[in-house]
């Protein structure tokens, strides 16, 4: 509740006595660590917070109770006392038979979610023996180029009852389609299949860059996706909003959240220009968020962007369900933050991130393994990860607690400022005509290099300290065992998808890619056709292509 103007009064002469009795004798002795003390946004930590740092603070309207509007202190009443979040490692490497040994073995030791890594020809659209996959097949993520590829990926996994992520945007239609057509084939209900696609292609427009094709094209993809999901696969969440990328390009904090929620409105805009209702297609929308070291920003960023979701949805979009005015998100550990050097000591920075992420409430996690400045994951690093969170979900306690940290002065402080700064990003990103206009005039993509290039300034300059990197460095030690790749893997695949040509109906494949084009020149929802190509066993490289025929492909904005 709202401090009296008297208990103000009180306590700001109660800090003036403590500053001058207390705190000045010790400042005179010798001065504090740094000049300065801020966050990754440049948000100056106040020495001590206490009320006054809240004087306007309405616990009712700015925080609220867990599982109610504005949803600050999580979307559930009860949190993780009632069930803990989706562990979700992230993996994928080689042949779709090496990922799926993979995923059987993280599932037997405890994960109960699959996140599917995809390797770069994937991601943009080419076939694995396309001269431009050469030499990247296998290598970031695995490689799926046709349906008979995705059933081997999930062999033995039942559909129905594992929740799968898949980390895929400008292919995410053809992905999706594979994976339908995967669980048709097995006599799986599409209604009761569970799972994401990433399918946010405005973030790599701005911070990752695997887009195919330009920003409009794209967006009515998304809206497709929304639709057909809409009506029958209605509990996939059909985009994950992905600020993760956006971190990782060099934003702070503060513009993660905003570039994020300014991702979102687009795609709710683009979908409510199509005449979908809100509610109907809102309560799938997820998102993706990065955590770094700093542990009180980070949670504070987490509450902001639930309560400015909630505030959008309701306020801007008039949504009625509380569902859709939830900010349901996933989270993975900084990738950025992991150092080459003294590799071990990522375990650390791993376990304080993943806290983070749990003190604010996510509803998944991935933890990054010690070795993936180095190379992917082994297995053994792996499962460190995922007992990462093991270790905080069942011995820490703070799953005992919803929202442990809410009515903190400095959390409030925190939380309220991020938001503030993050509203005003988002009005500037409005004035210009919306995220899709932004980035076209290369906006987002400025602020972030501005903010990546004064982050290594500082990195050099030693005012931010990382172990191993410009502080307590040692000489280079042995890197221990890495996960290589056989360059074998993509001579397989290559043969692989060459067999499956020879082996279809050329007539089916021509008929199957001959409809999605006229589809795509015209209004037809893509997906029952991007579906009806894959099931003729068309590859993702000729879907892709025919796509590219029709709407072109994306060239970057160049921004200085």
């Amino acid at each position: 509740m709202k401090s009296s103007q008297s208990d103000l009064e009180t306590i700001a002469r109660a800090k003036q006595v403590w500053e001058t009795d207390t705190l000045k004798p010790v400042l005179d002795k010798g001065p504090e660590r740094k000049r300065s003390f801020a966050s990754s946004s440049g948000v100056e930590l106040r020495r001590v917070y206490t009320p006054l740092d809240a004087p306007e603070w309405d616990y009712p309207e700015r925080n609220g109770f867990p599982g109610a509007f504005p949803y600050t202190r999580g979307i559930q009443p009860t949190m993780y006392r009632g069930r803990l979040w989706t562990m979700r490692q992230y993996a994928g490497f080689g042949t779709a038979a090496q990922s799926n040994q993979r995923y059987r073995y993280l599932l037997d030791q405890g994960q109960t979610g699959l996140s599917v890594a995809f390797d770069l020809p994937t991601q943009m659209g080419y076939d694995s023996d396309d001269p431009m996959a050469m030499g990247e097949v296998g290598r970031t993520g695995v490689a799926i180029d046709t349906v008979e590829d995705m059933d081997i990926l999930f062999n033995n996994i039942p559909l129905e009852r594992v929740s799968t992520s898949m980390t895929i945007n400008a292919t995410a239609a053809t992905l999706l389609a594979m994976y339908l057509a995967v669980a048709r084939r097995h006599g799986a209900a599409l209604e009761r299949l569970r799972g994401t696609i990433q399918n946010d292609i405005l973030k790599e427009y701005m911070a990752r860059g695997t887009y195919i094709y330009p920003p409009r094209p794209s967006m009515r993809l998304i809206t497709d996706i929304f639709t057909y999901c809409k009506d029958h696969v209605p509990r996939w969440n059909t985009i994950s909003i992905s600020g993760y990328h956006i971190r990782e390009a060099g934003a702070t904090a503060v513009q993660e959240v905003a570039f994020t929620l300014a991702d979102g409105i687009a795609y709710v805009e683009a979908a409510l220009e199509t005449g979908l209702d809100v509610d109907a297609f809102a309560p799938r929308l997820s998102f993706f968020f990065n955590v770094h070291n700093h542990l009180l920003e980070e949670v504070a960023k987490f509450r902001a962007a639930r309560r400015l979701w909630a505030r959008i949805m309701r306020e801007r979009f008039h949504a009625r369900n509380p569902r859709s005015q939830m900010l349901r998100f996933h989270t993975q550990t900084a990738g950025s933050t992991l150092t080459a050097q003294q590799p071990q000591v990522n375990v650390v920075r791993v376990t304080l991130q993943a806290l983070a992420a749990v003190l604010g409430g996510t509803q998944s996690l991935h933890t990054n393994s010690l070795d993936e400045a180095l190379a992917l994951p082994t297995e053994q690093s792996a499962r460190l990860a995922l007992r990462t969170q093991q270790v905080i979900g069942f011995e820490s306690g703070v799953t005992d607690v919803v929202d442990p940290l809410g009515g903190s002065w400095a959390i409030e402080s925190l939380t309220d400022q991020i938001e503030a700064e993050a509203r005003r990003y988002m009005d500037k990103i409005d004035t210009m005509g919306g995220m899709v206009a932004a980035i076209e005039q290369g906006y987002p993509q400025r602020e972030i290099q501005e903010a990546a290039y004064r982050h290594q300034q500082r990195v050099e300059s030693g005012e931010t300290e990382i172990v191993g990197v410009n502080i307590f460095q040692e000489d280079d030690a042995p890197a221990g065992d890495i996960l290589k790749i056989d360059p074998a893997v993509e001579e397989e695949q290559v043969a692989r998808v060459v067999a499956i040509r020879r082996g279809r109906s050329r007539i089916e494949v021509h008929d199957a890619l001959a409809r999605l084009e006229d589809a795509a020149g015209g209004t037809d929802n893509l997906l029952p056709h991007i579906l009806c190509a894959v099931e003729a066993h068309a590859t993702l490289g000729e879907i892709s292509n025919t796509l590219r025929g029709v709407f072109g492909a994306y060239k970057e904005v160049i921004v200085l």
